[in-house]
């Protein structure tokens, strides 16, 4: 029942898994760790060895079927991933969706912070911030404010190392506010929500943060009530499936207990 007769069919499944697995993998041989790493190699090892060792991996699983529980697990487990696939393809529209919400009216931006390195803005963080700087230019009466507190292995607080960031690019200091004690997207849009409080500022306001991020930011965004739009930075593509596993996982996460 679950064996493929088509040898090409097996190897051509075998590769894409290997192509996977290392797109997966790569991230933490680079220092990026996360949920998404983790699931998506496991899911990638899965594939190969089903393609790979197809011909045992179908007797077992015929056995499995054959017997009365473990048909009925096997059905569940089916129904699971039948699920899950749907819910994946339908967050990934929500994803692409949120990743190209244009700010319509002027609005405080607020950049989401990164890694620092050295005392500089990693990459991941570099891109976000150039991608806020030609809106804050062509708007040089909006206020700023970046987030991000200081990790035990950077020099300074991300939103620290953003502020020296955008004024060595012309923007004014008196632009921009600092939250220099987050540590999540929570946090971060919390914090900015009371600088915007203290300020006087509404609700409004415009996310400068990764496109696959922005879905769960604006999640986080309208949890606090705050009326969010997207700037979106591009992230380097052999990084893009790590992160957009890990927002599939944690969508779900924030939908089922909340902002995180």
């Amino acid at each position: 029942m679950f064996f493929i007769p088509q040898l090409w069919v097996r190897v051509l499944g075998a590769a894409l898994c290997v192509v996977l697995l290392a797109l997966f993998v790569n991230p933490m041989l680079l220092g990026i760790r996360n949920v998404g790493c983790y699931f998506g190699a496991a899911v990638s090892l899965l594939g190969i060895v089903f393609f790979a060792a197809n011909s045992w991996v179908a007797g077992l699983l015929t056995k499995v079927w054959e017997n009365g529980v473990g048909h009925i697990v096997m059905c569940v487990v089916i129904g699971v991933a039948a699920l899950s696939v749907v819910l994946a393809f339908a967050i990934s529209c929500g994803m692409v969706k949120a990743m190209y919400a244009k700010p319509k009216d002027e609005a405080p931006v607020v950049i989401l912070g990164c890694k620092v390195k050295d005392g500089r803005p990693s990459l991941m963080l570099k891109r976000r911030l150039d991608a806020a700087l030609p809106y804050l230019e062509e708007h040089p009466d909006v206020q700023i404010i970046v987030c991000g507190g200081q990790g035990p292995d950077e020099a300074m607080s991300e939103a620290q190392c953003m502020t020296e960031y955008l004024t060595g690019q012309g923007i004014a200091a008196n632009r921009i506010h600092q939250d220099t004690t987050s540590t999540s997207t929570l946090e971060n849009l919390q914090n900015a929500k009371d600088i915007l409080e203290d300020n006087e500022w509404g609700t409004k306001i415009i996310i400068v943060t990764d496109g696959y991020h922005q879905l769960r930011a604006s999640m986080v965004a309208d949890s606090l009530r705050l009326d969010a739009y997207a700037i979106s930075a591009p992230t380097s593509w052999y990084l893009v499936p790590t992160y957009w596993v890990r927002e599939w996982l944690g969508v779900c996460y924030q939908f089922v207990f909340g902002a995180s």
